[in-house]
């Protein structure tokens, strides 16, 4: 029984009798569903049947399985092509027996009872487009709860721009009323549900092959309308796919078609009189729709037609579906894709002709609607070789987290060049997508210098997210204002590249207190702290450097266009990679200008960017300098020309003395990543420190009036011709081996503010007559002669004059107060035979090592309480020492070889905590230490642990390896070194891990044992191992995980089995796929003068590949 000829009047007679017979033939299964469905359909189209019995009825419907109930409500849906007089009543029916029946399987379907549906809104001329039409009562599909559509009348409105469409209120907050109806709003739903309910399209995005792709039905506008949209598309550079007029047609679309759809940017629908005929055109259609959930956009284009009549499927589009439901009565599936297929693109926002408007015009709005859409999902360029960006990229994702529904904002922070903005952009390429708005803000530092260019900026903004340039933006305050009100309400991804000051984020964001949930920020910066104000807290990326590997592949894509260099290149190509230091920007422009260059070339070439720094690398690194201070700015080049690499205090106690405020300096130049901090020592990037140096150079022509002199050269010129200047306040005079030189005797005479000399391998053969008093580093080490009688060194921080003949009596029998001296270091000076009254309070490092002529101490040394380290190593002449030592802040103390002491007491002394190094109470040298066990339990805890003797003396042994060590606190210690103490033959006792629970290095030398415990892998954190001159060590077990060094001389009797184990060991280190730089810092050191012959790969010279 075919269910479309049905006799309704079967069903009408009484409705009792109806209602017993329609539960005794589902009880019974005798009647096919659709012929239940089309009744049930029939009677409520009509109105007829009372809400009890309609809605018993349909619950006992659903007791059928759930393939039956699935073809039932698809021939119900299907039989609503009427006129609904009662819509409001046959709607309630169904809603509450949908919503109060359990399903036997809920992936079937599952519909949503309440929701709201918008009429479109049409755009008129001269006035604004009229508010949506009464709520309707529908069931809606979850996927389906989409913005009013905004139709385009050009004929009425020069104006082709559309607002932003509203949000649709969630369900749980929305209670419609039902509401009468000129047409099937339930056929429209459930068209779209049955649609969502067949195969869909890879969730993968499309490729971009095409910008348009156009579906159009060629009878209707091909030589007309269509073909004049092309032509426009394609002279305005859009790749357009238009299908070839030739092309044999059928039923099902070619695979050709659909891999065009679905690699297209932008789809446009051509909604004509005869459109819905063409099953070839429906088909193309189904598959739009489809891609339309995975991110593409779909523009339909309603030419001479009523977007109504093609939502509702009224006219000759009812009249098609109709005929196509006829043809395919086996397949009804197909065409109820098809209705759900227009419905739910004619509900789109697109565009209308009608007859009287210009056609030129109308293509013209559609132009430009391409062109903002094409504009805003055009992926960015990211780079022409972007090696090292992926790795990175997919860090910053990571730190985004997409699927989190948060706010976040991330900080991409590093140096100029360092490839901030490339990050950002490959991240923005593969998460923006996901976001119902972006942007991405170029260059926002140097574009926020004006009013006018913060307003642009504002209006790129909405125009990128909202497409519509209808909103101008007059001052700051009120963009700011717009923006929120205006993308508050959506998922947003913003990008703001090269920012320098918080303002720079307020201008956009404010206080970044209302963007909607899941929304993400990314700011590249220079400057580390740039956001510490702002009200979410960000989470920070910092850019490392490319690797070695990384490194020599962009200068290799960029100088041959290969992933390595030439063989003959190899050796020069190294060098250019020492000097760009993993810098992207440096290595991209040396490459590009060495690309088709000779050897000889490249050699002169490198020569060249030693010494003349690349302007275009030196601009972009130049603009973190420019946002200093005059403070910063001193402080930075000082660095740069004098103190990179030294320890961060040291430097800072010469800064401050010279009022540069390093304390708060330092920490912003670390900010704006001018320079690093490494293991406490002040650390820069190699161009960043040319930058800096070239700063220098670029004050004058004239040496004498530069700021600083590093250069030896420069610096040997000036001094030795006497052309100084008071400008100059920082002269560094180093050679790379020693050498002799004559100095002009008053060469400082007129560098009045003379801050800094430093001289190294550098003799001077010639008597200074003149020194500036204002210096605060004096480094002259090997100087033969006195200092001259008329410097006063008062405001000196550092004295390092190791090996001169310095006459300190003549220094400190002056009545001055040395309150900034922190640092002297005077080894070697065999003119020094006592050690007057230093009046320096504030002193904390005195180096006295090697002074073989120093008898004596003044006593005011054992009141130095900020003293830290004191070094009297080998002063074999030292005989009298202070007997009241009243130190607080001692960290080390070296007497090693201090032969002649007579007398040390410490037990007056307030040890600090934690105290690092005592050499030499523990050694034979000093003969005479009072009570050496009480010295040693008033000692603290310490960290370096250093044991020393000889063969004649024993007395360490007695209280360190007797019975006391079991009651001496080794907590602390970090390093222990154990040297040539004869009765030491075994280490048992000592390798018990709760003694050294924190041993990072043990050194043995000289000492007879002859296997080293299996308990050494119990210290975890040990990664130092030294092992010299242990004639009798057969056997080293396997060592801690944690080891990395392991440096084994002249102990000629350990065993092949423990060689093998510790290669195997450090083998195991490196995992399969990991890079030969991940495994720096790992050291193995052998004996013997030659490459053993099982070592699998071997080469002459100094590389070897493998």
């Amino acid at each position: 029984m075919k269910w479309s000829t049905i006799d309704e009047t079967e069903y009408l007679g009484s409705k009792r009798l109806h209602y017993e017979n329609l539960k005794k033939r589902n009880k019974d299964g005798e009647s096919r569903t659709k012929g239940h469905w089309f009744a049930i359909s029939t009677l409520l189209l009509k109105g007829k049947l009372k809400t009890r019995k309609n809605f018993s009825a349909l619950k006992a419907l659903f007791k059928l399985k759930t393939r039956k109930n699935f073809s039932a409500l698809k021939a119900l849906f299907q039989g609503l092509s009427y006129p609904l007089p009662n819509c409001s009543f046959n709607l309630r029916v169904i809603q509450i027996a949908l919503f109060h029946h359990r399903r036997p399987d809920s992936s079937s379907f599952s519909p949503i009872f309440e929701a709201k549906l918008r009429s479109p809104i049409i755009h008129h001329p001269h006035r604004r487009p009229h508010a949506p039409s009464p709520t309707r009562f529908i069931i809606l599909l979850t996927h389906l709860r989409s913005p009013a559509p905004v139709i385009h009348h050009p004929h009425r409105s020069s104006l082709l721009n559309k607002p932003s469409p509203t949000h649709a209120p969630s369900p749980s907050c929305y209670r419609p009323k039902p509401h009468r109806s000129s047409f099937s709003t339930l056929q429209i739903l459930m068209a779209a549900f049955l649609t969502d309910a067949g195969d869909s399209f890879s969730s993968s995005t499309h490729k971009g092959d095409y910008d348009v792709f156009l579906s159009f039905r060629g009878e209707d506008t091909r030589h007309g309308f269509t073909g004049h949209l092309y032509q426009a598309l394609c002279d305005k550079g859009f790749k357009t796919f238009i299908d070839n007029e030739d092309l044999q047609r059928g039923e099902e679309i070619s695979a050709e078609l659909i891999k065009a759809i679905k690699s297209s940017m932008i789809l446009i629908i051509i909604f004509s009189q005869n459109y819905a005929f063409s099953t070839w055109c429906l088909e193309e259609l189904t598959k739009i729709v489809e891609c339309k959930k995975i991110g593409q956009k779909v523009l339909p284009v309603f030419y001479k037609v009523d977007p109504s009549k093609v939502r509702k499927q009224e006219g000759s589009f009812g009249l098609a579906l109709t005929t196509h439901e006829k043809k395919f009565e086996n397949n009804i599936e197909k065409v109820l894709r098809w209705r759900a297929a227009l419905c739910e693109a004619a509900s789109l926002s697109g565009w209308h002709y009608e007859d009287g408007f210009p056609e030129y015009q109308f293509i013209r709005g559609i132009i430009r609607e391409v062109s903002s859409t094409k504009l805003n999902r055009t992926k960015l360029f990211v780079a022409k070789y972007p090696i090292g960006v992926d790795s990175r990229a997919k860090f910053v994702e990571n730190l985004l987290d997409t699927k989190s529904n948060d706010v976040r904002v991330v900080e991409i922070h590093g140096l100029g060049g360092i490839g901030k903005t490339t990050i950002a952009k490959a991240v923005y390429n593969r998460v923006a997508d996901q976001f119902e708005g972006k942007s991405f803000l170029m260059n926002v530092r140097e574009n926020s210098r004006t009013d006018c260019s913060i307003i642009e900026l504002q209006e790129q903004l909405l125009f990128e997210i909202l497409g519509s340039k209808e909103f101008k933006v007059h001052i700051t305050s009120r963009g700011i204002n717009v923006i929120k009100e205006k993308l508050s309400c959506k998922k947003i991804l913003l990008i703001l590249d090269d920012v320098d000051k918080l303002g720079q984020v307020e201008n956009f964001l404010g206080k970044c207190d209302w963007l909607a949930n899941g929304s993400r920020v990314i700011i590249t910066t220079r400057d580390r702290h740039v956001l510490t104000t702002l009200e979410i807290d960000p989470l920070i990326y910092e850019v490392v450097q490319l690797d070695r590997h990384e490194a020599l592949q962009l200068l290799s894509k960029y100088a041959f266009n290969k992933n390595k260099p030439e063989a003959d290149y190899l050796l020069l190509a190294n060098q250019f990679i020492c000097y760009a230091n993993g810098l992207p920007l440096a290595l991209q422009i040396i490459g590009s200008d060495l690309r088709g260059r000779s050897i000889h070339e490249w050699e002169s070439e490198l020569e060249k960017y030693k010494n003349i720094p690349n302007k275009e690398i030196q601009n972009i690194l130049k603009v973190s300098f420019e946002g200093l201070d005059k403070n910063e700015h001193d402080i930075f080049l000082d660095i740069a020309c004098f103190f990179k690499g030294l320890s961060k205090n040291y430097v800072v106690d010469i800064l401050a003395a010279c009022n540069l405020y390093p304390d708060s300096g330092i920490p912003k130049l670390i900010d704006k990543c001018l320079i690093r901090v490494e293991f406490d020592k002040l650390s820069m990037h190699d161009l960043i420190q040319q930058m800096g140096r070239e700063i220098v150079q670029q004050e004058s022509n004239v040496l004498g009036k530069r700021t600083r002199l590093w250069c030896y050269d420069d610096a040997l010129e000036v001094l030795t011709d006497n052309t100084g200047s008071d400008k100059i306040r920082g002269i560094m005079l180093c050679f790379h081996k020693p050498i002799t030189v004559a100095l002009a005797p008053k060469a400082f005479k007129r560098m009045r503010n003379l801050k800094f000399l430093i001289v190294d391998n550098v003799h001077i053969c010639e008597e200074l007559k003149y020194l500036p008093n204002g210096l605060r580093l004096l480094q002259l080490p090997n100087y033969p002669f006195p200092l001259p009688s008329n410097f006063c060194p008062q405001k000196l921080v550092t004295l390092k004059m190791p090996c001169s003949r310095i006459r300190l009596e003549k220094f400190f029998t002056q009545e001055f107060q040395f309150q900034n001296w922190k640092c002297i270091n005077l080894s070697g000076c065999e003119s020094i035979t006592k050690l007057p009254n230093l009046c320096a309070p504030n002193l904390e490092n005195l180096d006295l090592s090697f002074c073989k002529n120093l008898v004596e101490c003044h006593e005011s040394i054992g009141f130095l309480d900020k003293l830290q380290e004191l070094r009297l190593f080998c002063c074999k002449k030292l005989q009298n020492f202070p007997s009241h030592l009243m130190w607080k802040s001692l960290d080390l103390l070296d007497f090693l070889f201090c032969s002649s002491l007579d007398f040390l007491s410490l037990l007056f002394t307030d040890w600090r905590d934690g105290i690092i190094m005592v050499r030499g109470l523990y050694s034979y040298c000093c003969k005479n230490v009072m009570d050496l066990e009480d010295i040693i339990y008033e000692l603290p805890p310490p960290k370096v642990l250093c044991l020393y003797t000889r063969k004649s003396r024993h007395r360490c042994g007695r209280y360190i390896f007797g019975k006391s060590y079991a009651f001496l606190d080794l907590s602390n210690v970090e390093n222990l070194d154990l040297s040539n103490v004869e009765n030491l033959i075994e280490l048992d006792f000592l390798m018990k891990s709760d003694y050294f629970p924190i041993l990072e290095s043990l050194y043995i030398n000289e000492i007879n044992i002859i296997t080293i415990p299996e308990s050494i892998t119990k210290f975890t954190r040990l990664w130092s191992l030294g092992i010299k001159c242990c004639k009798y060590l057969r056997e080293i077990p396997r060592l801690p995980r944690s080891i990395r060094e392991v440096y084994i001389l002249n102990s000629h009797s350990l065993h092949p089995q423990s060689l093998n184990r510790l290669f195997s060991q450090f083998g195991s280190l490196w995992q399969p796929r990991q890079k030969p730089s991940d495994l720096e810092g790992y050291e193995l050191i052998l004996p013997g003068s030659e490459i053993p012959k099982w070592f699998n790969h071997q080469s002459v010279g100094n590389s070897i590949s493998f």
